[in-house]
């Protein structure tokens, strides 16, 4: 289940270089990734069902939470695959403190830090304050320089980066590409869906 944003704030504070591109190939996207220096978000795996546990969840207890299905736990390790099967550099890989966020994480790559501004806000429909403050958490992620060569993998929500990018991540699994713009912004590359990798 979707909760709703704010589309007039998300697009007044984007601090994105013009409008989001959206419009390389997944080869085109698999060869930035391999040259290093983007931010690559990837939305946790399939999880059992979709709604908005986050208005009761405890993000450090996964009994409150949706939790992966078997399908997600392996689209999850095929995301990894994917990652090592075209040698994409891994620098950090940072993951919200949920648990379908972390298991993500985990079985792709292994090792992770879990990261609050990577959470949702605790509310299906959320107020401009909320949406704000979503924004703000994943901008502190996003938005520092990358060391040369590396690449930082954020494992999160779909609010979250609607939050921040005014972009909707659909369906679970899928991998955003972005870049720095130079100007202490992030230009939006495209995306790959998680059965949608090149030659996989």
């Amino acid at each position: 289940m979707r909760a709703m944003l704010t589309p007039a704030l998300i697009f007044t504070l984007i601090p994105f270089a013009g409008t989001a591109t959206e419009n390389f190939t997944p080869q085109e996207l698999v060869r930035t990734m391999q040259d290093g220096g983007v931010v690559i978000f990837i939305r946790h795996a399939t999880t059992e069902t979709d709604y908005a546990d986050q208005v009761t969840a405890d993000p450090l207890d996964c009994s409150t939470q949706r939790t992966l299905s078997e399908d997600g736990w392996h689209e999850a390790v095929q995301i990894g695959e994917s990652f090592a099967y075209f040698d994409i550099p891994v620098g950090e890989v940072i993951s919200s403190q949920y648990c379908r966020a972390w298991q993500t994480a985990w079985l792709a790559f292994g090792a992770y830090e879990m990261n609050p501004g990577l959470n949702f806000a605790a509310a299906e429909e959320y107020t401009d304050a909320q949406i704000a403050e979503m924004r703000q958490g994943m901008l502190g992620v996003m938005l520092p320089e990358l060391a040369s060569g590396e690449n930082r993998i954020l494992v999160g929500h779909d609010d979250p980066f609607e939050a921040a990018t005014g972009v909707y991540p659909e369906p679970m699994g899928v991998t955003y590409v972005l870049r720095h713009d130079g100007q202490g912004g992030l230009q939006m590359l495209g995306h790959i869906i998680p059965d949608r990798w090149p030659g996989r």
